[in-house]
């Protein structure tokens, strides 16, 4: 068995760390942000980064690569966990994961301090806390907001059959932990653990860890990691008003800080839209990932529910003072298919982690697009090129708050491991050559459309859509085969933007609805089209009043000034 020292660390010689005289905080509204998540030394590990090798990896590493973070539009970073966590937990004891690291991070060893080995030049403590503040100091300066994901659901002390004691097992079991009647240890996290975060010493623990990030390294907010365990009593049952929740609501310390929760549990306590909120609390959307995927996948029935997704999930969070940006929507996330993934493999391919393929979900309503896996059928490769253009699109043109998922800007493959966490290698590091091969095709689709979504403020409503608001074009909600679905976001001046989805695997030919007064239909976005003109700004005029929509595709147009008929000009 192999045992290791976590040692505590106190700075007592460094200065003050200097934020500068002209430093200023983003301070984004929520119904703004496009949240990109990404892993630290993921990011800039591999080789292809073109760096120097002592910050590959490293929190200096990701400043270095700030302009590729600008030149794809987004404006937060939900980095995956950076508290020291225990990288090498699998490799205590022979297993059959020995042979993988922690590289995902979630397994916490100390609730305040940044990950030391994510430091240059080999880590250290000191570096590291001094490195993270240039980190946030810089990307706060590019006008990009910090959210880090936090796991105080457990800690890296394992289970009971392989107890492994670094703190709070040595310092008070029965406090700190969840505990049966039997004195045996509660596992709603899945990982042999959980924190009793609702008892008052464990709370003002969380409190104060949460506190530290916001007032000595200026993050912005939170994800928290299976938020619902946070829901539950000491004994692990449900809670309908938490302490900790409502704390972290009202905490006026937190009040500037994005909260945002992943609101199931390995328990099976899902609560995605009746997480406990205080009107404050942002919710992962998971149903708004399952609707989406099963309704590109062309799956029949699910018309209503993607309408309903984009539109905002009202059924889910028009709540009180709940707003649309209350709902992260995402397609994709570090746990799961990368996008490419989701649109090449219908099944997990898991055989590298060791556990027999046991692990990684297996409902990930997923479509192959004709094949397994890489294949060089050109029909096959541009039908999945479409699919991952329909999933950026809907998600940046729906109502509430976008997340996508690092390395999908140029279509990243993890070769269908949806479970990918042990994995420090190419499986999950980004590949800065393959998003050089296809800066002008792939990434350029995916950026123009964040451009696009920032530049148009129909898709950020502040408040769930009105009948003003929207027009859908649609009489036949209760058709069970119609995987069609097209509708006009209205703009108060008139730059009207109709969208149409077809998920059927033949051509829809729709009647354009009838423009606003003295303006036409441009062409900005059609899918079906391969680059540059899958994407043109300034929209091409669309001739007659039908477009003939290609199977598994999406267009998008916007009602603009012809020459014939320009805008008038008003003499003060």
């Amino acid at each position: 068995m192999k045992l290791f020292k976590f040692l505590g660390t106190y700075d007592f010689d460094s200065l003050p760390f200097d934020w500068g005289e002209n430093y200023k905080l983003p301070n984004i509204p929520e119904k703004d942000l496009v949240i990109y998540e990404m892993n630290v030394r993921a990011f800039t590990s591999d080789e292809s980064s073109g760096l120097e090798n002592n910050i590959r990896g490293s929190y200096l590493g990701v400043i270095e690569k700030i302009p590729h973070l600008l030149e794809l539009g987004i404006n937060a970073v939900e980095l995956l966990p950076v508290f020291e966590f225990d990288e090498l937990e699998f490799q205590r004891r022979p297993n059959p994961r020995d042979h993988m690291i922690n590289t995902w991070g979630y397994s916490t060893i100390n609730f305040f301090s940044p990950m030391s080995r994510y430091a240059s030049a080999g880590g250290g403590p000191v570096n590291a806390s001094r490195e993270f503040k240039l980190m946030v100091k810089a990307l706060h300066s590019a006008g990009i907001e910090v959210i880090l994901d936090v796991v105080y659901n457990h800690t890296n002390e394992a289970d009971d059959p392989n107890p492994y004691t670094t703190s709070f097992r040595g310092i008070d079991n029965k406090v700190y932990y969840m505990l049966d009647n039997d004195g045996q240890l509660l596992n709603y996290s899945g990982c042999g653990n959980t924190l009793n975060c609702n008892h008052p010493v464990v709370m003002e623990l969380i409190l104060d860890s949460l506190r530290h990030w916001v007032t000595e390294y200026h993050v912005d907010g939170f994800r928290f990691d299976l938020a619902s365990v946070l829901c539950r009593g000491t004994d692990g049952s449900p809670l309908n008003a938490p302490p900790l929740i409502r704390a972290i609501a009202k905490d006026a310390v937190l009040s500037r800080c994005k909260i945002i929760a992943e609101p199931w549990d390995c328990g099976g306590l899902y609560l995605v839209g009746s997480f406990p909120n205080w009107d404050r609390w942002a919710e992962w959307n998971g149903k708004y990932r399952d609707d989406l995927r099963k309704f590109f996948k062309g799956d029949a029935g699910m018309k209503g529910s993607f309408a309903t997704r984009v539109a905002g999930s009202s059924d889910l969070y028009k709540v009180n003072n709940r707003r649309p940006y209350h709902s992260i929507n995402f397609v994709i996330a570090h746990d799961g298919f990368t996008l490419y993934d989701l649109v090449s493999y219908n099944c997990k391919h898991n055989e590298a982690n060791g556990e027999g393929g046991m692990d990684g979900s297996n409902d990930n309503f997923s479509w192959n697009c004709g094949f397994e896996g890489e294949t060089d059928d050109a029909s096959i490769k541009a039908l999945r090129s479409r699919q991952m253009k329909n999933f950026h699109l809907a998600l940046m043109i729906s109502q509430g708050t976008p997340m996508m998922l690092m390395g999908d800007e140029y279509g990243h493959t993890r070769y269908g491991n949806n479970n990918s966490y042990g994995h420090d290698s190419s499986i999950n590091n980004f590949l800065w050559g393959q998003l050089d091969a296809r800066k002008n095709d792939h990434f350029r689709f995916f950026s123009k459309v964040i451009e696009y979504r920032h530049a148009h403020k129909v898709f950020s409503h502040e408040n769930f859509l009105s009948k003003t608001d929207i027009t859908w074009h649609e009489h036949n909600w209760d058709n069970y085969e119609s995987k069609f679905l097209a509708f006009t976001l209205h703009d108060n001046n008139g730059g009207d933007i109709y969208l149409a989805f077809n998920a059927h695997d033949f051509f829809v030919e729709v009647m354009l609805p009838t423009p606003p007064t003295k303006r036409s239909w441009f062409r900005v976005v059609d899918t079906n089209l391969v680059s540059p003109d899958d994407f043109n700004l300034d929209g091409l005029p669309c001739k007659g009043n039908t477009y003939n929509i290609a199977p598994y595709s999406s267009i998008l147009l916007e009602a603009k000034f012809s020459l014939e008929n320009p805008p008038l000009t008003i003499v003060q």
